[in-house]
């Protein structure tokens, strides 16, 4: 038997492997994605030819085909990105989210979660980087194609994207609009890579955007006597599903539950499933479907500065370089903590309120909650349930990650109960409001969906905790706001409430500011729509259109959300 030599492979053959390698290999989304979406058959049929035709046309515009790969890395991380996606949430494409992510997370968040994925990182190490080794040494060795591949090649390639464009037709017809922009693989995904990169141009050009702007905002009533302190704590990650005080079976609320002075908010529902998109839309006035207002005003820092308060934004988070950033400078004083527990959240406003006993404030808290790696947020102390410290992401750690979840959700009620009670001690006239930014997905059914800002929701990543507390002083200055705040504990609500909230609390009145959205205001109507910002930036009903399904509208049921 005649022993196999690699050296024996021609320069035509060499070239000709590695263009069917990069077709092969770059189409592995578009395959898996016509079984994870749920595409119609024109559409699904012109999302396998369409890209295949275009594929094979340009692994044969050059001569030689390792070019032509190299040229085509963009496509390889647009399917490498596309594979590790579908191996945490189960379904859909690359959102522009997705990309705004990766550009404002954290060096520290990202080693947390690449290290956690390891098995789908490595396959599409696996499957991308031998390619482009592969397309370095076609170049290097000068190989060419034969003409008669390249021919047959551009043919075959030139048939496939002809007949792909007649598809579009009844896919259009059959599924939409918009079928190429937002379903056709890599088509999409580039559309959403360009509407990623103008949003962060947005977040560049705010200074100049807002430039000049004012809500004209002064205070209506004030405490009899003392000052008055507000608190606002943004959570992070943090779903209702999982906190005792809207019914979970475990303890993990034991602090707050012993209390009888906690409003609970049941039905609020956040704006975004993403932090750089929900914490300003949080900050801000700007209601859901008005998102590019967002580039044009300041956010509630701004408001409370020019109703007459001393304003502190403290964050647990690092700086984003995204709009969280610019909302927060408008604070008088803004500090970063760097990921410590965040319980040095408390201790950082224990001292802001004792060192200036004659100034009212307005203090924003921004925790690290229950951000992924869960096991990283607490303590070994609040290590209550166990085992809790592999979090490595598949279904055989799923008790792991969920006791780790559920003790950072009892770390953040310790943080909270710690904070209420260090304000009641300062024995001045204030509130404390806490909302999360958005829930997490933690592999609870069938889908096995797995963390937040993927490009579809799910229950678990909307219903989020939020709740109120007012000291003695507050209740008997503004007995009228903590009586409508209870009432509205079942108030249908989204993250766009908070805003509006913090200023009814505060009694500051100004361009913008609407109690009908208030939690702490009678005029709260409870029969305006609720919406949701897409990835596209879409303000979208809470329907299947944002990827809710059966299972997700029984979830809503079962905690009492008979509407949405």
């Amino acid at each position: 038997m005649k022993r196999f030599d690699i050296r024996s492979i021609s320069a035509e053959s060499w070239s000709a492997v590695a263009a069917i390698y990069f077709i092969i290999a770059v189409m592995i989304p578009n395959v898996t994605l016509s079984f994870t979406e749920n595409y119609g058959l024109w559409t699904t049929l012109c999302n396998l030819i369409l890209p295949a035709g275009i594929y094979l046309c340009w692994a044969a515009a050059a001569r030689r085909g390792g070019v032509m790969v190299l040229w085509g890395i963009i496509f390889m991380f647009f399917a490498a990105f596309q594979i590790v996606l579908l191996s945490l949430f189960g379904n859909s494409i690359i959102g522009a989210d997705m990309f705004t992510n990766v550009l404002t997370t954290n060096p520290g968040e990202a080693k947390e979660l690449l290290g956690n994925i390891s098995g789908p990182v490595a396959i599409v190490c696996l499957i991308y980087l031998p390619l482009i080794a592969l397309g370095i040494y076609v170049v290097a060795k000068h190989y060419r194609y034969g003409e008669r591949f390249r021919r047959v090649t551009l043919r075959c390639g030139a048939a496939l994207t002809l007949v792909g464009i007649v598809l579009l037709l009844p896919s259009y017809l059959v599924d939409g609009g918009r079928v190429l922009r937002d379903k056709i693989f890599p088509a999409n995904v580039s559309y959403n890579l360009a509407l990623g990169f103008s949003e962060l141009i947005n977040v560049k050009s705010f200074d100049k955007t807002s430039a000049g702007f004012s809500y004209e905002a002064h205070r209506t009533a004030h405490a009899a006597e003392g000052r008055e302190v507000y608190i606002f704590v943004i959570g992070e990650a943090s779903r209702a599903y999982d906190w005792q005080l809207y019914g979970y079976d475990r303890q993990t609320n034991p602090c707050l539950s012993s209390r009888d002075d906690i409003v609970v908010f049941r039905n609020v529902i956040t704006q975004s499933n993403t932090t750089h998109k929900s914490v300003p839309m949080i900050l801000s006035s700007v209601a859901t479907d008005q998102h590019d207002e967002l580039y044009r005003r300041k956010g509630v820092p701004l408001l409370f500065n020019e109703a007459g308060f001393k304003t502190f934004f403290i964050s647990n988070q690092a700086p984003q370089g995204a709009m969280i950033d610019n909302l927060a400078n408008d604070s008088g004083t803004v500090e970063y903590l760097h990921h410590e527990y965040d319980s040095a959240l408390v201790d950082r406003a224990k001292r802001i309120m004792r060192d200036n006993p004659d100034e009212d404030l307005f203090i924003i808290l921004h925790c690290y909650g229950s951000h992924f790696s869960y096991n990283e947020r607490y303590p070994r102390e609040f290590a209550q349930f166990t085992p809790d410290t592999d979090m490595t992401i598949s279904g055989g750690r799923s008790e792991h990650l969920r006791n780790a979840y559920d003790n950072s959700v009892l770390y953040t009620d310790y943080m909270l109960a710690s904070l209420i009670d260090a304000v009641d001690a300062d024995g001045g006239c204030a509130a404390v409001l806490y909302c999360s930014d958005h829930g997490e997905d933690l592999l609870d059914d069938g889908r096995r969906r797995f963390l937040h800002a993927s490009p579809t929701v799910t229950y678990y990543q909307l219903h989020v905790a939020a709740l109120a507390w007012f000291s003695a002083s507050y209740c008997r200055e503004f007995a009228d706001k903590v009586e409508a705040a209870e009432a509205n504990v079942w108030a249908p609500a989204t993250t766009h409430a908070l805003f509006h909230t913090l200023a009814d609390m505060a009694s500051i009145e100004g361009r913008y500011v609407d109690t009908s959205v208030a939690l702490s205001s009678s005029d709260f109507d409870w029969e305006a729509p609720r919406y949701y910002l897409d990835d596209h930036n879409r303000a979208e009903k809470f329907d299947a259109s944002i990827g809710l399904n059966d299972d997700d509208y029984r979830m809503f049921y079962r905690m009492g959300i008979t509407r949405l």
